[in-house]
């Protein structure tokens, strides 16, 4: 059995908008991460099974690194996470007002891309340009 440390030459990270409540973070986080698995398999880890055998879900085989930003940061943040193609979720502010994934889809789909008001991004790939598309944020506290 290997028992060096797995390191991972990639990053998952979300960048929350500094004013939003506890509960928003939380849910914005979840929704933000939930498209990567079905993107790019290669995030997900193996199932996991306890000591009597009963079987969980696989999660992903690495960490989740979050931020927190200014509106501002977020905006350059998006900016350059685009300008690298890399993959990337957002959630914006009209999600809250939003029931349902059809609604939710209609409410980004209606703004510009310049005029989203962001309040969360997720963005994957290799760490030195996840690196540089958080460069102003600091780790959630």
């Amino acid at each position: 059995m290997n028992t060096e440390p797995i390191r991972f030459d990639t990053k998952i990270a979300v960048l929350l908008r500094v004013d939003l409540e506890p509960w928003q973070r939380l849910n914005v986080t979840s929704f933000l991460v939930s498209g990567l698995g079905t993107q790019i398999p290669e995030v997900i880890g193996e199932p996991y099974e306890d000591a009597d055998g009963v079987p969980y879900l696989p999660m992903f085989r690495q960490p989740v690194l979050v931020f927190e930003a200014t509106k501002e940061t977020l905006t350059t943040a998006r900016t350059r996470a685009l300008s690298r193609s890399l993959p990337r979720s957002v959630f914006t502010s009209d999600l809250f007002a939003t029931g349902n994934d059809r609604d939710n889809r209609a409410a980004v789909r209606a703004v510009p891309t310049a005029e989203l008001d962001l309040v969360g991004l997720a963005v994957y790939g290799p760490k030195n340009a996840v690196d540089k598309v958080v460069k102003g944020a600091r780790m959630h506290p």
